[in-house]
C-alpha cells in the first residue's frame, strides 16, 4: 500500500524536537499570546516578505478577519475563484458580503485575470486569488489590476507557503494574505492554526484587536471582535517544522519532477509550472477524462489518491448556483482532477510504485 499521505512518518522523525518544544511551553506556563507565537510571527513575516504576521486559530479565521480588517461588509462583493476549497467563499459570506465567482485558468486552475476583469461591478471591494495546489496565481497581473481599480488584494495562500513569483515570495504582494497550518499543509500544525500577513499597519492593528475580542488593551473593547488566537504549543511545534520547510519543499519538487518524467506521454494532464513561478506542490494533481475509473484502478493497485475538489464552489448546496456555462473551466476541473501521493517522507520506491501503477491504470482504461 502506498498512502496518499502519512503524517506519522513526519512526526516520528521530529518527535524529540516536538516534545522538547511542548515542554518549553509547559515550563513557561505562557499558553496564549506568548513568546513562541511572537517568534513564529516574526519568522513567517520574514519568509513571506510581509511587515506583519498575526497568528490566529485557523486558516478560515485568518480569511474572515482579514476580510473584516479590509473593510468588507454588507453590500460589498469579493471576487473569488469558482474552483477552490469552499472556505475561500464562505468567509466572504460570513463577513456579510457576496462572493462573486470567477472562472480559472485551464492550466494552473487559479483565478483567470481576464475573467476577473469581466466580473467587476461598482460593488467590488476585494480580489481574493487562491494560490491553488502550491502554484502561484498570476499575482503580478492581479495585483496591478487591483491597484489600477483601487481595490484591495487578499491572497489566499493556504496551500502555497514558500512559493514565489519572480523570486518574490507569496504573501507580501497584496493588502493581506492568509496562511493555514491545517495538519496536511506543507507547514502543518498538530491541530488547527492560521495566520494573517500584511504590509499595512492599519490592517495588522485591526486584526490584533479582532482576534482578541476587539480589545486594545486593559479591557478596552472598541469593536466587536472574536476569540481566535494561535496557542503557544502549536506555535512552538510550527517553529520546529519551519526549520525543515525548505528541505521538505525541495523533496516535494523532486517527487514532482520524477512524476513529470515518469508520466510523460500518458493521456493525463500534468501540473504546470509557469515561467517565473516556483511551485511548492502542496498537491500533485493530474487530470483525466475518466478520473473516477483511474482512481478506482489505483485503489485496486494499492495507491491512495484524493479529489481536490469534486465540485466547483458555486455548485455547493450552500450556494446552489447554476453556472456550468458561466464557469466552464471550474466545472471541467471538478470532473477531472485527481491528486497523487506527494509528501516529503515518500520513498523513492513508493514514487516508482505510483508511476508504475498510474501507467498500468491508464493502459487499462484506454
Amino acid at each position: 500500500m502506498i498512502p496518499f499521505l502519512d503524517l506519522t512518518r513526519q512526526h516520528v522523525a521530529l518527535k524529540h524536537d516536538l516534545m522538547a518544544a511542548a515542554e518549553r511551553v509547559l515550563d513557561s506556563s505562557q499558553f496564549v499570546l506568548g513568546a513562541e507565537g511572537g517568534a513564529l510571527e516574526a519568522e513567517l513575516a520574514q519568509l513571506c516578505g510581509a511587515r506583519h504576521a498575526i497568528g490566529v486559530g485557523s486558516g478560515t479565521d485568518a480569511l474572515r478577519l482579514a476580510l473584516t480588517a479590509l473593510g468588507v461588509g454588507r453590500g460589498d462583493e469579493v471576487l473569488t475563484p469558482a474552483f477552490s476549497f469552499v472556505a475561500s467563499a464562505t468567509t466572504i459570506a460570513m463577513a456579510g458580503a457576496t462572493p462573486v465567482f470567477v472562472d480559472v485558468e485551464p492550466d494552473t486552475l487559479t483565478m483567470d485575470a481576464e475573467a476577473a476583469a469581466r466580473a467587476l461591478t461598482p460593488r467590488t471591494k476585494v480580489i481574493m486569488p487562491v494560490h491553488l495546489y502550491g502554484h502561484p496565481a498570476a499575482i503580478d497581473r492581479l495585483s496591478a489590476f487591483a491597484r489600477e481599480r483601487g481595490l484591495a488584494l487578499l491572497e489566499d495562500n493556504a496551500q502555497a507557503i514558500g512559493a514565489t513569483w519572480g523570486d518574490r515570495p507569496l504573501g507580501g504582494w497584496g493588502d493581506a494574505a492568509c496562511l493555514s497550518f491545517y495538519p496536511t499543509k506543507n507547514l502543518g500544525a498538530c491541530g488547527d492554526a492560521g495566520m494573517v500577513l500584511t504590509t499595512r499597519d492599519d490592517v495588522a492593528d485591526r486584526i490584533r484587536r479582532l482576534r482578541h475580542h476587539g480589545d486594545t488593551g486593559r479591557y478596552h473593547h472598541v469593536e466587536l471582535g472574536y476569540c481566535t488566537r494561535l496557542d503557544e504549543v502549536q506555535a512552538a511545534w510550527l517553529r520546529v517544522k519551519l526549520r525543515r520547510l525548505g528541505e521538505w519543499t525541495d523533496r516535494r519538487r523532486h517527487i514532482a519532477a520524477r512524476y513529470h518524467a515518469g508520466l510523460a506521454g500518458l493521456p493525463l494532464r500534468l501540473p504546470v509550472e509557469r515561467p517565473g513561478a516556483r511551485h511548492v506542490y502542496h498537491l500533485f494533481t493530474v487530470r483525466h477524462a475518466q478520473r473516477d475509473a483511474l482512481a478506482k484502478r489505483l485503489a485496486d493497485d494499492g495507491v491512495g489518491t484524493a479529489v481536490h475538489y469534486p465540485r466547483a464552489v458555486p455548485d455547493q448546496p450552500l450556494f446552489a448556483a447554476d453556472g456550468e456555462r458561466r464557469w466552464p473551466e471550474a466545472h471541467r476541473a471538478a470532473r477531472e482532477v485527481l491528486s497523487l501521493p506527494c509528501f516529503p517522507e515518500m520513498t523513492e520506491a513508493e514514487v516508482d510504485g505510483v508511476i508504475a501503477a498510474v501507467r498500468r491504470a491508464c493502459e487499462s482504461i484506454g
